[in-house]
């Protein structure tokens, strides 16, 4: 058995185990951090955690971040990992200055760290699908679909607090229009203009968690073409609350139908470093 160091690291309620490997020569294998994470992501067996954050390095940026859901799959971006992992980053000097550059496999993200509060530059979204129906549970339901770095279904609610996340996000985690990777779930309620909440199925960790970073970008980007038919050319600012009781923030600019400059900006803090 050998010892590991780690560092446990939360943004707006999603926690992550960060392991660094800068220093080893030889990446390690998918095959054997997807084995360690089935291990420290078990709750209450054991360190417990979302997800799992792993930096290497990168020729093209600071560092590389690869991820990993509880399950061992290896997924190309997490918003609020890029968050957690840019605060590490700056904390422990791994990088200079306040502002630097991650890469992904979802490209490089430009991330900046405030005090306790990051703001990260996401990957260009795509694949945008509005208004479709979707048979889920035995009965019809009006979706979104775009990939803000990973794919998110957006749909609308009434009421948040009363409705059966766990039970409509597995069933459209799993929905055959998504196999075979699947998507991540997001039920919204407008708040107000520019305001909404936000609760978010995740895939890979196979539940609801207390706030999904791409998540709250995919349903912030979708809710302004709900509300607009045409939304105008110009940028926006979604406040988002999530199920953790963070208030994040979303920033993104449309121009001719094509949405670029996508911003996430929350809170961020390191709980604890250890060994196991």
């Amino acid at each position: 058995m050998k010892q590991v160091e780690f560092v446990k690291a939360v943004a707006s309620g999603n926690d992550f185990i960060i392991l660094n490997n800068l220093k080893n020569q030889k990446p390690a294998s998918a095959n054997q951090i997807r084995k360690l994470t089935r291990v420290l992501c078990r709750r209450k067996l054991s360190v417990g955690a979302d997800g799992l954050l792993v930096i290497e390095p990168s020729k093209e940026a600071n560092f590389k971040m690869r991820i990993f859901n509880p399950d061992g799959t290896e997924v190309t971006m997490c918003g609020n990992g890029s968050r957690c992992i840019a605060l590490y980053a700056h904390r422990y000097k791994i990088v200079p200055r306040a502002k630097m550059i991650i890469e992904t496999r979802a490209g490089n993200l430009q991330a900046e760290v405030k005090r306790d509060r990051v703001k990260v530059k996401m990957t260009q979204p795509k694949d945008l699908r509005l208004k479709f129906d979707l048979n889920v549970n035995g009965r019809k339901q009006n979706a979104n679909y775009i990939n803000t770095g990973v794919p998110h279904v957006v749909c609308f609610v009434r009421n948040l607090d009363n409705f059966n996340v766990q039970r409509a996000g597995k069933a459209i985690r799993y929905h055959i229009d998504f196999q075979p990777k699947g998507t991540n779930a997001n039920f919204v309620e407008v708040l107000s203009k520019g305001h909404i909440r936000v609760r978010t199925y995740e895939r890979g960790v196979e539940q609801e968690t207390f706030a999904c970073g791409t998540g709250c970008v995919a349903a912030s980007i979708i809710t302004t073409y709900q509300m607009q038919e045409k939304p105008a050319n110009r940028e926006y600012k979604v406040k988002v609350d999530t199920h953790g009781g963070d208030v994040l923030s979303v920033y993104f600019k449309i121009e001719k139908n094509i949405v670029s400059q996508t911003f996430l900006e929350g809170p961020a803090r390191i709980v604890y470093e250890a060994k196991i």
